[in-house]
């Protein structure tokens, strides 16, 4: 296998240092918390092209309240 991460060979039966399991598909505990870290920091995302007049608009799904809405 390929650790995502690192991109190092290792083999999937390999146990890690210790006698424990190793984190697959990682091939350790530091690549694994490395793209947890990754996750939470927002570095996996989808950039997208905004400008101020899109982040002060309502999303498409909205509609503007009705004078007639009784919750309003």
């Amino acid at each position: 296998m390929i650790c995502p991460t690192c991109k190092r060979t290792f083999e999937a039966t390999e146990e890690a240092k210790g006698g424990q399991r190793r984190p697959l598909p990682f091939c350790s505990s530091r690549c694994r918390l490395a793209d947890l870290g990754n996750w939470l920091d927002g570095g996996y995302r989808i950039p997208t092209a905004t400008d101020d007049q899109d982040l002060d608009a309502p999303p498409p799904d909205d509609k503007p309240p009705s004078d007639s809405d009784p919750l309003n």
